[in-house]
């Protein structure tokens, strides 16, 4: 009767969860699916069943945890709220370094970009034509020297050095209009040069090849003579011509290689030796060494302009433009390069046999023999590379390398 009534007396609370229920009938505010809780100030101190009782203490327990929880996370706002502040402040001091060397940028990148721009132009030359334009007008300038050399007057050295650096500009003008015209084959052939891979805006490539070209000519018609000036003036518009539309000769073979053979085998060297024999006052002869160095580099050219778009088969291809090696296949044409420089390595060996008058034999025989013998290793690599995109390359360069030694060797033969 007693526990009757004290049910009778007493509220009991059911509370399912939510802490507002359960603070309706002064429940103990909790998070358990059901808690029953003895609320009545009446019978606060009867006895209660064990397992209210065990109730009731995990209801305690659990308001002290949501206090404690409460307590913590006011102080964790408090320091969320402080570590804020302290961000915001260190982003503004950030912001404020930013700022201030960003001012200061320009000035310490500078260097920087004059490096990247010297870069640039050092790429929009095509060095490896550059150093071909150099040994060129050296080695033939020093023949000249050795076989007049009662004639030699140190007063015309500054005019020597300008013809070389008028040399250089013609050749800058050259690739570099080439490079111009050339962007969308370039972006897949050649990627590395200035103009494609960004490094160089077109317009700024127009002044400059403008400016050399312009440099050039005033050169060759200040320090040199008519005819000079002449052939100086015709290598420019055939290496125009050869990139520019709507002739733009370089989209058909035979046109392209004349382009090439007449500005680097033929323009070049009687060129310079006549501007060298012009200098020193001695008339101009086609002699033996003269005729010989001419005719070689004149066939190199051909071989050179067949080679050179062996790398570029797959720009030719996307671009429409036909060469020997999108014609006839990169095989086809780089045996024929091979073939027609052992024919020329041939004809200097017997040169050297029968003309030891005019040639140094033993350095005319045994300087080509070395070379032939290269040739034939650099051509065995080629073909157990199976005519790969990388062997092809080395084969080019390796072209040019013997390019260069020819001239290397001419003022000794």
């Amino acid at each position: 009767r007693e526990r009757e009534r004290e049910r009778e007396s007493g509220a009991m609370v059911f509370a399912r969860g939510g802490p507002a229920k359960a603070a309706r009938g002064r429940g103990t505010p909790c998070s358990t699916p059901r808690v029953f809780a003895w609320s009545s100030p009446a019978n606060r101190h009867h006895q209660r069943p064990p397992a209210m009782l065990a109730t009731t203490r995990e209801a305690k327990w659990m308001q002290r945890a949501s206090s404690m929880m409460a307590s913590s996370s006011s102080v964790s706002n408090c320091n969320h709220a402080r570590a804020c502040a302290n961000s915001r402040s260190r982003s503004t001091a950030w912001r404020t370094c930013a700022s201030s060397s960003s001012s200061a940028e320009p000035f310490a990148s500078d260097p920087q970009k004059k490096a990247n721009l010297l870069q640039a132009f050092w790429k929009f030359t095509r060095p490896h034509t550059i150093r071909g334009t150099i040994l060129g007008s050296v080695a033939l300038t020093s023949r000249v020297l050795f076989e007049h050399s009662d004639a030699i007057r140190w007063v015309l050295l500054p005019r020597a050095m300008a013809g070389v650096v008028a040399l250089l500009c013609a050749n800058a003008f050259i690739v570099g209009i080439n490079q111009i015209y050339d962007v969308k084959i370039d972006e897949v052939n050649k990627p590395y040069l200035p103009i494609a891979a960004g490094e160089m805006s077109q317009s700024t490539a127009w002044v400059l090849i403008t400016t050399l070209g312009l440099l050039g000519l005033t050169i060759v018609h200040t320090l040199f003579g008519q005819h000079i000036a002449l052939l100086y003036t015709l290598s420019l518009v055939i290496g125009a011509v050869y990139s520019v539309p709507p002739l733009r000769l370089k989209q058909r073979p035979l046109p392209a290689m004349a382009c090439i053979v007449l500005c680097r085998g033929f323009l070049l060297n009687y060129g310079v030796n006549d501007a060298a024999c012009a200098a020193l006052g001695v008339p101009f002869v086609w002699k033996f060494p003269v005729a010989f160095i001419t005719g070689f580099v004149t066939c190199f050219a051909v071989i050179i302009s067949a080679a050179k778009d062996l790398p570029d088969v797959e720009g030719d291809k996307k671009e429409n433009v036909k060469t020997f090696a999108t014609w006839l296949g990169t095989g086809k044409v780089a045996m024929a390069s091979i073939a027609l420089l052992m024919l020329n390595y041939a004809a200097a060996i017997y040169l050297g046999f029968t003309q030891p008058s005019q040639f140094n034999s033993a350095l005319m025989v045994g300087g080509h023999l070395v070379l032939a013998g290269c040739l034939i290793s650099q051509a065995t690599r080629l073909h157990m590379t199976g005519y790969s995109q990388q062997g092809i390359k080395n084969f080019y360069r390796f072209i040019w390398n013997l390019f260069y030694a020819e001239y290397a060797l001419y003022p000794f033969i």
